[in-house]
């Protein structure tokens, strides 16, 4: 990506009023760099209205200098777009995620195998000691330890993380000019120096508002293969993070509390609906093995290629359904609609793949395994 096209991800990311989902329409229909190059009249068939036009006409310019001046300070800061290939694949899958992230610290982390750790702000002593001792044990399995930096059992499981000797990562619900709370400044500073990474979407010069949390929780979810909530109350913010990683397909774990326990509450309800009970790290690791090995399989700098080249004398099983099973899980409806098969015959087609070894199911349907 050029610094043209760059300049326009900046400006059309920070419209007034373009969200995640709005980008995404736009960009359908044009790149970035013709939208905001656009005149008014076109701006305005797009959807536009008069306060949006202003911004790209005549404010975007700020933004996008103080962005990118931003990128320049460190080597430690960067900017990526959606179109990066070191944009994290897991969190590009979800709905709604954001067209660029601020990061400071190691890229690298970011795709890595990853599992949230989230909890209560006022939360108990055993669930703060529960939050470090399951952070060091995931981060001897090779997980990066992704969390908000929240007092609590946040921080908890990001020093967790780092005493372990592994990596952790902090989602910000604000610009990364700033840590919040700023008790955590040095637990900040920790990360970046360990090879663990800062994330942000938002604005660098951003300061943290009611509103950006929720938002900062969909990333974490959507960055990880599993939530595991270590304590929360009946109406805790964690609990929303759970409910994004249930509807981006993640898996949701918790720790189980006393039924007397009023911030043992929200665990215990996420178990009543579903979530795997956790008494042990190693019950993450059964639950996610398959999905850590997909992870493994589907970094970046090997992403062109993923799949093992393959014996041309070997003939393999249903040649049109393997050919529309890639890297990214593809649910059963869709490939029943682009290969014209019965969705029940593409069930038993996949059933035989997966045997075989050739594909493997994935939360939000299947990918294609090396030998395919």
């Amino acid at each position: 990506m050029n610094n043209h096209e760059l300049e326009a991800w900046i400006a059309l990311s920070f419209t007034p009023r373009v969200g995640p989902k709005t980008f995404a329409r736009l960009v359908e229909r044009d790149s970035p760099l013709n939208i905001v190059e656009s005149n008014q009249a076109a701006l305005v068939a797009l959807g536009f209205n008069e306060r949006q036009i202003r911004y790209l006409k005549t404010e975007a310019s700020s933004d996008v200098a103080h962005c990118l001046d931003w990128q320049q300070q460190s080597d430690h800061h960067h900017l990526v777009t959606k179109q990066d290939a070191c944009y994290p694949q897991l969190l590009d899958q979800a709905v709604g995620s954001p067209p660029i992230l601020f990061i400071r610290g190691s890229l690298t982390c970011l795709s890595e195998p990853q599992i949230a750790l989230v909890g209560s702000r006022n939360a108990s002593v055993d669930a703060l000691s529960n939050a470090r001792r399951f952070a060091h044990a995931l981060v001897e399995h090779g997980i990066v330890v992704t969390s908000g930096l929240a007092l609590g059992v946040d921080g908890y499981a990001h020093d967790g993380a780092l005493q372990g000797k592994g990596r952790t990562l902090a989602v910000l619900g604000c610009g990364l000019d700033t840590v919040y709370p700023a008790r955590h400044r040095q637990l900040a500073d920790r990360i970046v120096a360990e090879n663990g990474a800062l994330v942000s979407e938002f604005h660098p010069s951003a300061k943290p508002k009611a509103d950006h949390f929720p938002r900062r929780n969909r990333i974490i979810s959507g960055l990880s293969l599993g939530v595991l909530v270590v304590e929360a109350a009946e109406k805790s913010g964690s609990l929303i993070t759970a409910r994004y990683a249930v509807e981006q397909g993640r898996e949701v774990f918790a720790i189980p509390g006393s039924i007397h326990d009023p911030n043992a509450r929200g665990c215990n309800l996420l178990i009543k609906q579903g979530a795997c009970l956790v008494m042990r790290v190693q019950d993450i690791i059964d639950e996610v093995e398959v999905l850590l090995r997909w992870s493994s399989e589907s970094k970046p700098p090997i992403q062109n290629e993923l799949f093992a080249e393959i014996d041309s004398k070997e003939e393999l099983p249903f040649p049109l359904l393997l050919a529309n099973v890639g890297s990214k899980a593809t649910p059963v409806d869709i490939l029943a609609n682009r290969t014209n098969i019965p969705v029940q015959e593409v069930m038993m087609q996949l059933l035989e793949l997966e045997l075989l070894g050739h594909v493997v199911a994935v939360s939000g349907g299947y990918i294609r395994k090396g030998r395919g």
